[in-house]
């Protein structure tokens, strides 16, 4: 009933109104803009899923810190817009990209990417680890460019099937670093390699509308800073700082947030 004498009230209101009627000034027109409130005045919650290998579980950072996602949570959440980033981690040690092809087809991570409002993925590492470990006594480069075309399809794959679970959500990709740049510097063609399949990956992500490919590889060539763990293989408390870092950067310069 009092919904009802409300809508009565307000068409009384309405009809009043049309005898009034009268051009606003600029001054109105201003003060009505500006009344408006922005877009980030309420800060929202934002849902962030990571799906891929190590690099998103968090191995080799202190006292399982959890990789780079305590980092980048901790930046978004200084953000106006943001009031809390919560993450969910699917992050797997080992995962290459068939293996998290299948994994993508599980209830639980389908549910969580289909209320997600970021995907972030780190994968491709561990396929490169696998062609090294398969040649490891006669490394060729033209055994890597072999394997480029399937990892290629994979991620295509990977990427494709995220987009069908969620048509809104931004997709980040992490690129990959050479993992070899300590214990076998004097391979060369490990960092050609590494800036092959990263340029296949930025050049896949980008058929896709709201993806964005975050380059890594040049942190972990800097010298005069440690930033791999103790295995010279996955990156340190601090490394995952840097690559958290690097995330936000790409987020923010691209408007993604």
């Amino acid at each position: 009933m009092k919904k009802i004498v409300l809508a009565l009230c307000f068409v009384l209101f309405l009809s009043g109104c049309v005898s009034h009627t009268r051009q606003l000034s600029k001054n109105e027109t201003a003060i009505e803009e500006k009344q408006t409130p922005p877009a980030d005045f309420i800060p929202q919650d934002v849902k962030v899923v990571s799906v891929g290998d190590s690099l998103t579980q968090g191995v080799g950072s202190d006292d399982q810190h959890g990789g780079y996602i305590p980092f980048l949570q901790s930046e978004l959440e200084k953000l106006k817009g943001i009031k809390k980033a919560e993450f969910i981690n699917h992050g797997k040690k080992g995962n290459r990209t068939d293996q998290l092809l299948k994994r993508l087809q599980q209830p639980k991570v389908i549910s969580d990417i289909m209320d997600a409002d970021m995907v972030i993925i780190t994968i491709g590492g561990n396929d490169i680890m696998q062609v090294f470990r398969e040649n490891l006594l006669g490394l060729k480069l033209n055994k890597f460019i072999a394997a480029e075309d399937e990892y290629q399809k994979r991620l295509d794959d990977i990427l494709a099937l995220i987009r069908s679970y969620n048509s809104d959500a931004g997709i980040i990709l992490v690129g990959i670093y050479n993992p070899f740049i300590k214990w076998f510097s004097d391979i060369k063609e490990m960092d050609q390699v590494v800036e092959n399949w990263n340029n296949v990956s930025s050049e896949t992500i980008a058929k896709y509308n709201h993806a964005l490919f975050v380059p890594v590889a040049d942190i972990f060539e800097n010298n005069e800073e440690s930033l791999l763990y103790t295995d010279y293989f996955h990156p340190n408390t601090r490394g995952y700082e840097l690559i958290a870092e690097r995330i936000y950067n790409y987020l923010t310069a691209e408007n993604y947030i």
